[in-house]
């Protein structure tokens, strides 16, 4: 080690300029040292910190691997070989933890205590020894000035005497003030080279030290348990690149395939609607009414589950029934303020509101409701179904022979009994519940959708008379000069409707036929798409009712008033109303058939029927008073006769007296 500069400690008596320039030099040495030394003793500190720091957060790695086996994942979380691995991990770090905190303390012991001695005493001793040194010399300056102002001429023992006492007293004082401070800094020239080489020192000693502790933990078995983990690693990475090559596939397979369908009204030709859907899922717009007149759309995810529509909020963990879609009619309604609406109507009357219409969302619904879910092979039903459905739409051969066989025959049994809308099941409520909605409709009914005017079409087997099908009827029962078809044929009330449909019904002895058939016939529009009505007056007199048309005053279909043995309207849609017509199947034979046949009104559909039934109590008043020239005889049910079967016959006596 080379020689060290040293300050003369014989030369501080004389106090020199000399001695006074090289102990400037060594003051400045010592700020050098001083600043150096902090700076070291901060990136030191910063080791000791971050490896405290790391002691710690290996600890609690160590830890949280042991815990894993206690958290509950929604994913994953019951993998064993995971867990035990994992635990084998939190083994060998627990134990490197225990190396770091063994560093951090020798860190402690070995490399911050001597860098923070020297900082904390050798240091601040130079700088006191300085201070006292500047003060030292300051008082010996001041004493030898007094002393070179005593007087000659007037000299006073006793002022000199003091003032030569200072000049000993401040000399001797700077003299070993001087000294010691000489001493300090040919000392530190020692200290500065052991203060920085000792925490170098202690430092790599440590970390010697920690890694013999490492090599002793991490044996062979160590070494062989990471390799199959790496392996393990390796062929985790290769699954995974294979999945997002596949996934990235097949995200572009599907913005190939999806790019028409992102327009609001996909082509139908190029993407089929799927009739045969049985479950069906996505966001609609449902009506909310905020006041009496205001209304508001809000955009939920709908989807059905089983025989239930479900709705479910974005952020919900769970949905929540809308209402029970088993039975069910769907139809597409007009709303102003969107476009493509629907609107589901359940068995029991009950209506959700508007929804935003996807045409596969009624055919799904449709299909719901006739309970096609519940087999095994739902969408092989349902295509079924809808092929029988199509093909009902196509008109039917015998249907003009239907409408010519409601013309009031000479001789006929009458009904035994009608109901009105406000009638109750009754009695009948028993009989109807032992029986199913197929049992009330066939279910490969043909449908007919719209009315083949006489203008357009012959009846077969019947002349075409201007009497018959020719001659226009005036709405306000004259005939323009000319004669009424029959002299009571007085008009009641005349009825702006709109026919939606009408097939052939097994059963006619219950309001449910005219609620099944509306299912149906609204289904069977919206699955295909027909939206068009025929618009006509329907005219109520008191032996039949009458559709005219309103452009050309033709009658267009005539039914017996006498052979309606059923009529209701819809439980929830006022609008809808829906009559049974029992006639004979045609000429020829003799079997009775029912055809159910579904308007709509401008107004309450009770209007008609309450017409109708009015002019049904007169026709059975008339019937009553012909009973015993042997002409046909009904009985009204309305909504008394559930009144009647618990009056017993004087009851029923006393009740036809009195009407």
């Amino acid at each position: 080690m080379p020689g060290i500069d040293k300050l003369p400690i014989e030369e501080t008596l004389e106090d020199s300029p000399q001695t006074r320039s090289l102990l400037g030099v060594f003051e400045e040495d010592a700020a050098a040292i001083s600043n150096y030394v902090n700076q070291l003793f901060q990136a030191m500190h910063r080791i000791y910190d971050a490896q405290n720091e790391l002691s710690a957060a290996t600890h609690l790695t160590s830890k949280l691997l042991k815990e894993y086996e206690k958290q509950r994942f929604p994913l994953g979380g019951d993998d064993e070989v995971m867990s035990s691995t994992l635990q084998q991990f939190a083994k060998v770090i627990d134990e490197l933890s225990s190396c770091h905190a063994v560093l951090s303390t020798q860190l402690a012991d070995a490399m911050m205590f001597p860098i923070t001695q020297f900082k904390e005493r050798d240091l601040k001793e130079i700088l006191t020894l300085k201070e006292v040194f500047q003060i030292a010399s300051n008082d010996h300056d001041a004493a030898i000035t007094r002393y070179g102002r005593l007087s000659k001429r007037r000299e006073n023992e006793k002022i000199k005497a003091e003032v030569t006492e200072d000049v000993y007293t401040s000399r001797k004082k700077q003299h070993q003030t001087m000294m010691h401070y000489f001493c300090a800094l040919n000392t530190l020239q020692y200290k500065k080279k052991i203060a920085m080489l000792e925490p170098l020192l202690g430092y790599m000693q440590a970390q010697i030290s920690f890694f013999k502790m490492g090599s002793e933990n991490l044996n062979e078995q160590l070494e062989e348990f990471l390799t199959n983990i790496g392996t393990s690693v390796q062929n985790v990475r290769r699954e995974m690149d294979c999945e997002v090559e596949t996934m990235q596939q097949t995200i572009e397979d599907l913005e190939i395939a999806s790019d028409p369908l992102y327009l609001p009204d996909p082509d139908t030709t190029k993407f089929p609607v799927h009739r045969n859907l049985t479950r069906k899922a996505g966001y609609l717009n449902a009506r909310n009414k905020t006041g009496l007149v205001s209304s508001s759309w809000e955009r939920q995810f709908y989807f059905t589950q089983g025989g239930n529509l479900m709705s479910q909020a974005r952020g919900d963990v769970a949905g929540g029934l809308v209402m029970d879609i088993d039975n069910c009619s769907v139809m597409a309604v007009d709303c102003e303020d969107r476009r493509y609406c629907f609107q589901i109507t359940s068995f029991d009357g009950k209506k959700p509101n508007t929804l935003f219409f996807l045409f596969q969302w009624i055919c799904t619904i449709n299909n719901i409701s006739k309970q096609i879910y519940l087999s095994e092979n739902p969408e092989e039903i349902a295509a079924r179904v809808n092929q029988s459905a199509l093909e009902a739409v196509t008109p039917s051969p015998s249907f003009q022979q239907r409408h010519e066989s409601m013309r009031p025959p000479v001789q006929s049994r009458p009904p035994a009994a009608r109901t009105s809308s406000t009638g109750s099941l009754g009695s009948e409520s028993a009989a109807l519940s032992a029986l199913s909605l197929d049992s009330l409709v066939a279910p490969d009914t043909p449908i007919q959708f719209d009315i083949i005017s006489p203008v357009s079409e012959d009846l077969p087997g019947q002349a075409k008379t201007s009497g018959q099908l020719g001659r226009r009827t005036n709405p306000f029962g004259e005939s323009g000069g000319s004669k009424s078809e029959t002299e009571d044929s007085i008009l009641h009330q005349l009825f702006i409707v709109r026919f939606l449909g009408s097939m052939e019904v097994k059963y006619d002895e219950s309001p449910d036929v005219v609620y099944e058939t509306m299912r149906q016939i609204l289904a069977a529009r919206a699955i295909h798409n027909i939206f068009r009505m025929t618009e006509s007056h329907l005219l109520v007199t008191c032996d039949c009712l009458k559709l005219i048309d309103p452009q050309t005053q033709v009658t267009r279909l005539r039914f017996p008033l006498p052979n309606v043995v059923l009529y209701a309207t819809h439980q929830e849609n006022r609008r809808l109303f829906g009559f049974v017509l029992r006639t004979a199947a045609g000429r020829t034979e003799s079997r009775q058939t029912s055809v159910c046949y579904i308007f709509e009104s401008n107004n309450e559909g009770e209007k008609v029927l309450t017409d109708l039934e009015e002019q049904s109590r007169l026709i059975a008043a008339s019937s009553r008073a012909n009973q015993s020239s042997g002409e046909g005889q009904f009985v009204v049910l309305s909504s008394s006769q559930s009144e009647d079967s618990d009056l017993g016959e004087d009851g029923k006596k006393k009740r036809e007296s009195e009407a």
